[in-house]
């Protein structure tokens, strides 16, 4: 084989692989904008691990039991339902007749490529073989979402083989360059070495702008990134589970949370609304006495007298040691009929524990009694303004449509990833709830057009819920 045919043959390897790699990339990058899509849209309804039912219907096998249909009725079904069982479609009645009334949210602003990726992504989550993607569907993937595959690797594969294929191109280039000058009768013409070829001035200057190039990159992903915590799930002072008290005991979240409905900020329960159930229930289900004796260690309460300690902030710690190591005694002697060495063991850890959640030397709080310090899980930017009551009280807005399924999470984690793309697209997509609301009844023309016929729903997005001061104040 002449050099000039090994030369061709390596570069048509080196353009198949790289052909190769691309067309995995361009795979995992439809699958990753399925899985946000899927996330933004549609997970607040329809399971994750896309087999069993929830709000919706499981996903998995979408594309299969619409596949005697013409994939555009799919398209139309995921745009706008009720218009598709308007018009009689045999599936989209089938549907309805199962699920009725529940509805599914409209989503017109969807291209076909977008719906693809998503029907992607469900198909290889069912299957079981989505790249760097496992969805389980349990609570604690609920509350901190599969991280994203990390690609480095692909880049880094497909960087060395455009630098081979740079350097073979330069070479050809530079062995052309030296044939010339030799047939034009330049004597001082010479092959340039590999040395020479890295360090002319061009490839030197690439670099530079290379560097340059990747440096603003990353300065400017790093800054957008920055407080940006999906998943994050840190363990809190007391192990307070959702799961058991907005599952199990099915309390609302605006109990606890009172804020949501009436103010900007959801707040924090009080630990006279813990007591509002736990004067009574003293014991927990899953943690017997050691999380909520914080609780009434926090606040000065006896559970053994059913009476407020007086003078509780000034009373010494050994005094207060005693009262509730008393309560976790009398609780283990009850249950185990006498008082062992494992008994003597667990009251100690017990108040370690209580200890450890309420005293925080860094900021000087040393002290029992001490507040219930949570640990702040949803923090946005100071520049960016949101209202829980605005979107609680007038958007109705169901809590976990951007909290995720909490009923379901023993320990709360940022399930959504609050940036502001993900804001805009909800803006874009969800419909607001025009009829019985008191709120809207000044968008006259609006409710006109409804009223003809002429439009089907009003967005966020058209009543100014893209408008920049609308968030940025």
């Amino acid at each position: 084989m002449t050099h000039r045919g090994l030369m061709h043959r390596i570069l048509l390897l080196l353009f198949c692989a790289a052909l190769s790699l691309q067309a995995v990339a361009q795979d995992q990058a439809a699958i990753d904008s399925g899985k946000t899509l899927f996330r933004n849209n549609c997970a607040s309804c329809h399971n994750k691990n896309m087999k069993d039912n929830l709000t919706g219907p499981a996903l998995g096998g979408t594309e299969e039991r619409w596949a005697s249909y013409p994939k555009e009725d799919l398209y139309a079904w995921i745009r706008n339902s009720q218009n598709l069982i308007t018009s009689g479609h045999p599936r989209a009645t089938e549907l309805w007749n199962k699920w009725k009334p529940v509805q599914m949210t409209s989503f017109q602003n969807l291209t076909d490529a977008e719906i693809d990726n998503m029907l992607a992504y469900i198909k290889c989550t069912n299957d079981g073989n989505c790249p760097g993607t496992q969805v389980t569907g349990t609570a604690a993937d609920t509350a901190a979402p599969p991280k994203k595959p990390n690609n480095t690797l692909l880049f880094v594969v497909l960087a060395l083989i455009l630098g081979i294929l740079a350097l073979v191109l330069a070479r050809v280039i530079s062995n052309l360059g030296y044939m010339i000058k030799l047939k034009e009768g330049d004597a001082s013409a010479h092959r340039k070495t590999l040395v020479e070829m890295l360090t002319s001035k061009g490839v030197i200057a690439f670099v530079i702008f290379a560097l340059v190039v990747l440096g603003s990159y990353t300065t400017v992903n790093n800054a957008i990134m920055l407080g940006r915590q999906q998943g994050y799930q840190p363990e809190q002072p007391i192990k307070f589970s959702h799961a058991t008290h907005a599952g199990l005991q099915k309390i609302d979240c605006q109990y606890c949370h009172d804020g949501a409905r009436r103010s900007k900020q959801s707040v924090i329960p009080a630990a006279n609304t813990c007591m509002n159930c736990h004067k009574a229930v003293k014991v927990g289900s899953q943690y017997g006495t050691a999380e909520l004796t914080k609780i009434y260690a926090s606040i000065g309460y006896d559970p053994s007298s059913d009476k407020y300690l007086e003078n509780y902030s000034q009373m010494a710690e050994a005094d207060i040691e005693k009262v509730y190591k008393k309560w976790i005694s009398d609780n283990y002697i009850q249950a185990n009929q006498k008082l062992d060495a494992a008994g003597e063991q667990l009251i100690e850890e017990q108040w370690q524990g209580i200890v450890n959640a309420l005293k925080n030397e860094d900021n000087g709080d040393n002290k029992i009694p001490g507040p219930i310090e949570w640990v702040r899980i949803h923090n946005l930017p100071d520049h960016v303004y949101f209202n829980h009551s605005q979107h609680v009280s007038i958007g109705k807005v169901a809590c976990q449509t951007c909290h995720g399924q909490v009923q379901e999470m023993d320990v709360v984690g940022q399930y959504s990833p609050l940036s502001m793309g993900w804001c805009i697209n909800c803006h874009r997509q969800t419909e607001v709830k025009f009829a019985d609301n008191d709120y809207y009844k000044t968008y006259a023309r609006y409710h006109e057009e409804i009223a003809k016929g002429e439009r089907s729903k009003v967005t966020v997005e058209e009543i100014g819920g893209l408008e920049c001061q609308k968030c940025h104040y």
